[in-house]
């Protein structure tokens, strides 16, 4: 297994692609702390973890509250042992044109995708150093470097992503961990359907629409995403740092 004798936090584990992420972990051998805001959902994807043989607890996390994230890292500490390795994954979808978005909108968006992730890489640094290194992953997005109509605050926020994992590799290589993002196209996820639902779309037919853009003509699923994930976060990748991974069905190829 990939990830034998690991453990990890994965950030908004609740849903859709960080579920994925914990699940294809704990397969591979890695115990998972889920670190989630929505308590059923977390605490539903650890029961699952633990029902199919695997090793995980459950962390109500608020990722924008320093001493929220701090006791995640604790109680993975108090159940493990050890962090080796840190996934990134929880997000705000704040989409709309710039007269359209609010001063509160812009301070959700970049208070859980960009100071959220620089709040968890900070509560768990001392953790990784101790043990000599670790990996960590973010989840950015197609979106971090492609332009698209009314999608202002999240790609603004989502490129943040990529400038914040390109500098924490320089700063943190010396420590010997890596850190990595990929960058995910069009996925089905609940994200994904209430953004339909917002535009008043029928989901079949965006799912067929969205899908149009990728040279394979389809949208892409979260487990499609955690294996690209898996990958950064094992010793396979030992010699990846700074990088970002796209995974997107050729989309974004031109």
């Amino acid at each position: 297994m990939r990830l034998e004798g690991k453990s990890a936090i994965v950030t908004g584990a609740g849903n859709g692609i960080g579920r994925a992420i914990a699940g294809l972990f704990a397969e591979e051998g890695a115990r998972v702390l889920v670190a989630e805001i929505e308590e059923d959902a977390g605490k539903a994807v650890a029961d699952e973890i633990n029902r199919a043989g695997g090793t995980a607890v459950f962390q109500h996390t608020d990722i924008t509250d320093e001493t929220s994230v701090s006791a995640a890292v604790h109680a993975a500490v108090d159940a493990f042992g050890t962090v080796n390795i840190l996934v990134n994954n929880a997000a705000a979808f704040v989409f709309g044109k710039i007269e359209d978005v609010t001063r509160d909108d812009w301070d959700r968006v970049f208070g859980v995708n960009v100071i959220g992730p620089a709040n968890c890489v900070r509560a768990v640094l001392p953790v990784l150093r101790g043990n000599g290194g670790g990996a960590i992953v973010n989840l950015a997005s197609v979106s971090a470097f492609i332009a698209q109509p009314s999608f202002i605050p999240y790609n603004s926020s989502k490129g943040a992503v990529l400038q914040l994992t390109r500098c924490l590799a320089m700063d943190l290589a010396v420590d010997n961990i890596r850190v990595n993002a990929v960058c995910p196209g069009a996925i089905k996820t609940r994200a994904t359907d209430r953004h339909i639902s917002s535009l008043g779309l029928d989901p079949e037919q965006a799912y067929e629409e969205f899908g149009q853009d990728a040279l394979m003509k389809r949208m892409g699923n979260p487990r499609e995403i955690a294996y690209g994930v898996l990958f950064l976060a094992s010793d396979e990748a030992s010699y990846v740092t700074g990088e970002y991974l796209v995974i997107d069905g050729g989309a974004t190829i031109d």
